[in-house]
């Protein structure tokens, strides 16, 4: 088995042996990544690919400070919000009055549910509530940095992500 060294070095090299033991590895760990921002697979195929390019390309920038895994993830992650920007004009909107605000905590389910059940309804979140939820719950981003991400205001990224919460829990009830 090839070890993440042998990959890198390869990788540097343009090796293609080592370039398909980079994907081997870690293309179902970013293709999870790609899903969650995706508004579906061939979207998260898509943002995948270009993703892998980005690493191929740039994997010299890679400095050996840190995970690699870390380094791949951040690549992944800003070329899903650079396909979400580029793909803006063509994404279906929920208008704002069509969401209800609810205070968010109340009535919360008690039960469980399946991870199915539970990307199923992250899949049904509007583009822009999908993102901001994905960076801030997920990634462990703060508004401040994702406002800079998506060019929203912070403000923005705060309701947009109190809307998905109130969408999802509406979702969950309704699964009860």
């Amino acid at each position: 088995m090839i070890s993440d060294q042998q990959i890198l070095k390869g990788c540097l090299k343009h090796d293609r042996l080592a370039q398909k033991g980079l994907f081997e590895r870690y293309s179902g760990l970013l293709m999870g990544i790609c899903i969650r921002y995706a508004t579906d697979i061939p979207e998260a195929e898509d943002i995948l690919q270009e993703s892998l390019i980005k690493i191929y390309m740039n994997i010299g920038d890679y400095s050996g400070e840190g995970s690699f895994t870390g380094w791949m993830r951040k690549i992944v992650i800003n070329t899903a919000i650079t396909y979400y920007h580029k793909n803006l004009k063509h994404k279906h909107y929920v208008e704002i009055e069509e969401v209800f605000t609810s205070e968010i905590g109340k009535d919360v389910p008690d039960n469980e549910f399946t991870s199915e059940e539970l990307k199923m309804i992250l899949d049904e979140l509007p583009p822009g509530y999908k993102a901001v939820f994905n960076l801030y719950a997920i990634e462990g981003y703060k508004h401040k940095e994702i406002a800079e991400m998506l060019e929203i205001d912070v403000n923005t990224s705060k309701s947009q992500y109190s809307r998905a919460r109130t969408f999802i829990q509406k979702r969950l009830k309704k699964l009860k």
